[in-house]
């Protein structure tokens, strides 16, 4: 899989989506921040990435509000479910270290138990931070499974999540998702020293995030297209 090649075409479609039709880049930063202030409970931002995310080409337009507000609310909910198993192991084990160092410190505060219970406690949390990463990677395919299918159940096929994943290549979408993160790393830079930009560098933040959620779904409906999707 050529990655430049990804990348340069999800340039090109968030240019034709953005530059010229400047209403659009507005409404769309406009929901970059109603979803920041409202902690993703409206997200519209979100509902038009799904679009994105589903192949659609050209960029589609900006309509059908409850269904942005649904789809948004569908990819909370599946990011969510996927990450139950991590949120589970850090309350259990992270629980157990934190019970432990509370009855610790009540008893007297025995040295030995102090360190058993805070190695259960920073167990805990490496353990849930490994299936969270794990996770994470099958959640995005997942994402991507059920914008595609315009199907919430089909998020959670994991038989053909995992067949296609298995097609496409574990080390291919592994590395995928890795360049997304590097360039969304020097996009974090970049918008960090624009936002210091006295009065405007806040609203140019807003821009450009509206225009990085276009970009990063492009590149990852790319992916997903790569290799034909199994019933």
């Amino acid at each position: 899989m050529d990655y430049g090649t990804l990348i340069s075409r999800s340039f090109e479609y968030t240019k034709d989506a953005l530059v010229g039709k400047w209403m659009q880049w507005v409404i769309l930063a406009v929901l970059s921040l109603v979803q920041a202030l409202t902690l993703s409970l409206i997200p519209l931002l979100s509902g038009y990435a799904v679009r994105v995310l589903g192949g659609k080409t050209p960029a589609p337009e900006i309509d059908d509000w409850g269904r942005l507000f649904v789809d948004g609310w569908k990819m909370n909910i599946i990011m969510l479910i996927y990450m139950l198993p991590a949120i589970l192991v850090f309350l259990v084990l992270g629980g157990i270290g934190a019970i432990g160092l509370f009855a610790n410190e009540a008893a007297g505060g025995d040295p030995t138990a102090a360190g058993a219970a805070a190695l259960s406690l920073l167990g805990g949390f490496l353990l849930a931070g490994l299936v969270a990463l794990v996770m994470a990677f099958i959640a995005l395919f997942a994402l991507l499974r059920f914008a595609h299918t315009d199907s919430l159940g089909e998020a959670f096929n994991f038989g053909a999540i995992l067949s296609h994943i298995g097609k496409l290549g574990w080390g291919t979408w592994i590395i995928a998702v890795i360049v997304l993160f590097i360039v969304a790393l020097v996009y974090g830079f970049v918008v960090g020293l624009v936002s210091w930009i006295p009065f405007l560098g806040w609203l140019i933040a807003l821009f450009l995030n509206a225009a990085f959620v276009v970009f990063y779904s492009r590149y990852l409906a790319q992916v997903y297209e790569d290799t034909p999707a199994p019933a």
